[in-house]
């Protein structure tokens, strides 16, 4: 039989009584508990004050006389105020950690009817955070009867035992995932087990996130869905701060993420609180935060381990207490590698990482967010749009075949939506507007890989005006290559296939990786999307 170890206070108040044969009529919480035939307690860790040894003697005493197998094994903490939380867990904690326990081998206790209200409410957080690795007990008289023992019951804080409460949590996590999803009944396994997985992170952890995915993948609309759900529970107070990293360039960064001090530059002429101020208390995304200089990763790191952050031109640092979410469409593992981001952030950053799919990846999801894009245009221009069936069934067939490359992803699809509906005034979308739509659609991705390169299925438009036509004309090129070849050693071979025959010893794959990187991309994000 497995020993059973109890921890309680000894009550002060119930446990209390005159010496003489009166007090076995009276239900006393800590003798009480060592009368019942179904309940063997080998141990029995008491908890008292100073003040009241006489009583623990007595009561020990009677605990002895009526369980002669129950060893009492007291403990003295005294409190300044038995009604200061802080004091009081923080004791509680340290008896928790001093206590000498092995759940694999004991039942252990929490005996909380005894103690104050505050003491009560320690033992719970202590025994639920497992600190103190066990169940909880309560006791109570038996009402219209003398007698001392009273009765007894157990709450197991695993509340998966609990079918009507795991039922509603259940339910409760599926309206949460649904909200993520913005109500949208998805219908792709894999990003529905990422959206549930999402809900776990965002309602247990204030920890950065880091979504990454292609360009219009819904990062942005995701990151503030799950603001929206912590403030939904009450774990946010403050407001939700998006940053497109890819617009910040040199001093004005600076200014914008930390702010800064009147007259610390030209043109500074107040003070700036900066946006990381501004999140204090919410929630900051950092989208395309792959752009951001060397510079800002270190401050931002700093601010998200220290909260704390030095504006431009101040001498006293701000604090700022938020929770990060950071977006990219580039690879920052080979970020890192090419020494455009630092390794140290990263390592902050991939914690919770997800990645989200491309619309092309989620074709069967593809007739849902049409629904939603037609609630969004209702909603944004007043008027109801809908499909007739054959225009429906005729755009669908489009949009989920191979013919249909969604390259700017749900962005394309919301445009696509948004044409249709402005090209239908009487409110209904037919077969002659969804074929035009269709030929546009082909025209415009026709016209994507034509135009030059197709490069913008890669790369932000930010990153592209930056690229000189020299490097524009190489990398589409290379990143042609690299969609046609079946190894990233196999392109390499193609790409440097005169250079290779000069040297000693080749290594074709390397050279083709750190090119990519160069510009933030990786062999996989080529591949991707080809």
């Amino acid at each position: 039989m497995t020993p059973t170890t109890v921890i309680s206070f000894l009550g002060s108040t119930l446990d209390a009584s005159k010496f003489g044969p009166s007090r076995w009529m009276k239900w006393r919480p800590s003798v009480g508990l060592c009368m019942h035939e179904d309940l063997r307690v080998d141990r029995f860790v008491m908890i008292h004050g100073s003040m009241h040894s006489r009583l623990a003697d007595y009561v020990s005493e009677d605990i002895a006389s009526v369980s002669p197998e129950t060893q009492v094994e007291r403990h003295i903490i005294d409190f300044k105020d038995a009604w200061d939380f802080e004091e009081v867990y923080g004791k509680l904690l340290d008896f928790a950690r001093r206590l000498e326990l092995d759940p694999d081998a004991d039942d252990v206790l929490v005996h909380i009817t005894t103690g104050t209200h505050v003491a009560q409410i320690c033992l719970f957080l202590l025994t639920e955070a497992h600190y103190l690795p066990g169940r909880l007990l309560q006791t109570q008289p038996k009402r219209g009867t003398t007698e001392a023992a009273g009765k007894w019951s157990v709450i197991d804080l695993d509340l998966s035992r609990y079918d009507s409460i795991a039922t509603r949590f259940a339910s409760e996590s599926a309206k949460s995932s649904s909200f993520l999803k913005s109500g949208i009944e998805t219908l792709n396994p894999a990003f529905n087990t990422m959206i549930d997985e999402i809900e776990q992170v965002a309602s247990r952890t204030r920890a950065p996130i880091l979504l990454m995915g292609p360009t219009g993948a819904g990062k942005s609309q995701l990151a503030r869905r799950i603001f929206e759900l912590k403030k939904l529970k009450r774990q946010m107070t403050g407001s939700f701060v998006e940053v497109n990293c890819a617009i910040l360039r040199g001093d004005s960064a600076m200014s914008a993420l930390f702010g800064h001090k009147k007259g610390a530059f030209t043109g500074a002429a107040a003070d700036r609180p900066g946006l990381l101020r501004s999140a204090d208390g919410g929630m900051l995304f950092l989208d395309e935060i792959g752009e951001l200089g060397l510079d800002e990763q270190a401050m931002i790191l700093r601010a998200i381990e220290d909260k704390r952050f030095l504006p431009v031109g101040a001498d006293k640092e701000a604090q700022s207490e938020f929770q990060l979410i950071a977006g990219t469409n580039r690879d920052l593992a080979a970020c890192v590698a090419a020494g455009t981001f630092r390794e140290d952030l990263y390592a902050r950053l991939n914690l919770w990482t997800f990645n989200l799919p491309g619309l092309a990846e989620r074709r069967e999801d593809i007739a849902p967010n049409l629904d939603y894009e037609l609630d969004r245009y209702a909603e944004r221009e007043g008027e109801r749009v809908t499909f007739n069936k054959e225009a429906r069934s005729d755009y669908l067939a489009f949009a989920m075949s191979p013919a249909a490359r969604w390259h700017g992803n749900f962005r394309d699809l919301a445009a696509s939506v948004t044409r249709m509906a402005t090209f239908s005034p009487k409110g209904r979308i037919d077969v002659s507007v969804v074929v035009k739509e269709i030929e546009r659609l082909k025209r415009l991705w026709a016209d994507g890989r034509a135009d030059g390169d197709g490069l913008e299925r890669w790369l932000s438009s930010e990153a592209l005006t930056e690229l000189d036509p020299f490097d524009r004309v190489q990398l589409a090129y290379v990143v042609e290559v690299c969609a046609s070849a079946r190894s990233l050693s196999e392109a390499g071979r193609k790409l440097f296939a005169a250079s290779r025959e000069k040297r000693a010893s080749t290594n074709d794959a390397d050279r083709l990786r750190k090119y990519l990187a160069r510009f933030g991309l990786g062999w996989d994000d080529v591949r991707a999307s080809s």
